[in-house]
């Protein structure tokens, strides 16, 4: 059974097997009559996403969860990491991982009734690649061929469609690449390769404020910042079909004021329990309480563009790193929910290997100190740490920042943004002022999801703007492998490279800690950390 679908860019801070499931679930004490009402509404602690809802605009985790309800794509994954067919009924490359051929599963449609085509795919593909549409998640196109004609890294672009991608019928159509990528198949799960309607081309505004997809759920209403309602759409044709009637997506600007919400049952669940609540959760939810493993990491990041960072010698920055007591964090401040990060790619998926990031990551205040001595210190021998303050960031900011400031003479202080909107809106402009908080979920279950996609120069993910030419050179070299697990050995070996220039210090890996309201069962989360709403039944009341 696929969860709900996405990775992306995480609002809160949080892996061990693709196996883990989520604990919890119990039903007994629920307060209806015991039996389910498969009408019944789902509600979600979620926030204001950053964008209008369009697939390709999507890398936050407020719209992610909305889009993964209305849409499904070519693809997701197993439990075990292995691909699974949604709106695909295969995906084939050649022998040289270069022509990928697609074939359509007959039948689907949009929830306006239009045909989920072959040209619904590559229409919304080359739209979405076109700078003048301004979709954030663009470079996502970047390994097909005639990418470059359409989204020029300077000038004007030269077509307005990728020479790659080829209508072969209605239910099929090619994909090529300008090198082989023996897992391209695995990027094909995430957003910006949705399908979209006809209609969303012809007026994107409007269909930004009421988009239609595909997926398990139809849009129904959109009231911003309170609440995004979707219901279950009766002719879905994917497996995953929807065991209530939709999902209301109310929008808090504080954890605690979701966490007091859910405790109450005014909501059914949320994506993380605050921090200041972590030692409790358990006692007050019972068999309800949630703790699950997802691959996700968080790391603070330099924006290598600023006053700062900008001709920082990579010693400070290591420096910065060794003085994080990290085990000491997770303790006190996480109730041992996290586990120390030790590199930059999240556990749980293909390729993983702990120890990347080498004596960088382990506590070590006397070299933290002479290491930015040495790097000779950053300007005004102070930096600050963004982070969005609708999530529970403060405590553990305050805490890195002590760290730092102790062990290297170094101030730092917060820089909290009002919501996720507004941080990601900074990053987009690049005015971040010296360092922010970077929470990343799998967008797909492969090793250099967490390298090309975030530190590979001028890609989307790179908010902070690093560029290292020797990683780009073996991230590349990796992509070129012929099998999937050559690629992930030789991603291992791009991800130690960055120990060298240091594109973020690595902190934690992190866990579900969430609960469900007595409303409702068979509550659990995904390894992309997202909820299984399609699986959530709720009682009569």
């Amino acid at each position: 059974m696929r969860g709900a679908k996405s990775a992306k860019w995480v609002a809160i801070a949080g892996v061990v097997a693709l196996t883990a499931t989520a604990c919890g679930g119990g039903d007994s004490d629920n307060k209806g009559s015991g039996k389910v009402d498969p009408k019944g509404i789902v509600s979600y602690a979620n926030g204001e996403p950053q964008n209008p809802l369009q697939p390709s605009n999507t890398m936050e985790a407020y719209g992610s969860v909305v889009i993964d309800s209305l849409f499904t794509g070519l693809v997701y994954y197993d439990k075990q990491g292995d691909i699974t067919y949604e709106n695909a009924e295969s995906v084939t490359p050649d022998k040289a991982n270069k022509v990928w051929t697609v074939k359509l599963k007959p039948g689907w449609k949009f929830h306006n009734g239009e045909a989920v085509t072959a040209k619904s795919y590559v229409d919304a593909w080359n739209w979405a690649a076109d700078p003048a549409n301004g979709q954030q998640n663009s470079s996502w196109y970047r390994d097909i061929v005639g990418y470059e004609d359409v989204h020029p890294a300077k000038g004007k672009a030269k077509k307005k469609a990728m020479s790659g991608l080829k209508v072969v019928d209605e239910n099929t159509f090619t994909i090529t690449l300008d090198h082989g990528i023996p897992y391209y198949e695995y990027k094909l799960v995430y957003k910006p390769f949705f399908p979209m309607p006809s209609a969303a081309l012809k007026d994107p505004k409007k269909y930004g404020e009421s988009p239609v997809g595909n997926g398990p759920y139809k849009f129904k209403s959109w009231e911003h910042k309170k609440s995004i309602q979707v219901t279950a759409w009766a002719d879905y044709k994917g497996a995953d079909k929807p065991k209530n009637g939709g999902i209301n997506f109310k929008a808090y600007t504080t954890p605690q004021g979701a966490y007091n919400d859910l405790r109450s049952n005014n909501v059914d669940t949320m994506p993380q329990i605050p921090d200041s609540e972590l030692a409790n959760y358990k006692q007050d939810f019972g068999d309800r309480a949630i703790t699950s493993d997802y691959s996700a990491i968080n790391t603070v990041n330099p924006a290598f563009y600023s006053k700062t960072f900008k001709d920082v010698d990579v010693k400070v920055i290591q420096g910065l790193s060794m003085a994080i007591d990290r085990e000491t964090i997770v303790k006190t401040t996480f109730s041992g929910t996290r586990e120390p990060a030790s590199g930059w790619v999240a556990t749980g998926v293909k390729g993983y290997k702990a120890g990347a990031c080498g004596e960088f990551c382990k506590f070590n205040p006397k070299k933290a100190k002479q290491f930015v001595k040495d790097g000779g210190g950053v300007p005004g021998n102070k930096i600050s740490i963004q982070y969005n303050a609708d999530q529970p960031h403060k405590g553990w900011v305050t805490a890195v920042c002590n760290d730092i400031q102790k062990n290297t003479g170094v101030k730092c202080v917060g820089d909290p943004k009002t919501d996720f909107q507004a941080d990601t809106e900074v990053r987009d402009k690049r005015q971040v002022k010296a360092m922010y908080r970077s929470g990343w979920v799998l967008d797909y279950p492969f090793n250099g999801n967490f390298l090309s996609d975030l530190y590979g120069t001028g890609v989307d993910g790179n908010k902070g703007e690093f560029s290292d030419k020797k990683f780009d050179a073996l991230t590349k070299r990796a992509d070129a492998a012929k099998t999937i697990d050559e690629s992930a050995k030789l991603y291992q070996e791009a991800e130690r490279e960055l120990r060298n220039s240091f594109p973020g210090i690595p902190l934690w890996y992190n866990k579900i800690t969430s609960g469900h309201s007595t409303n409702v069962k068979n509550m659990e989360f995904d390894q992309a950390g997202d909820p299984v709403l399609t699986d959530v039944e709720v009682f009569e009341k």
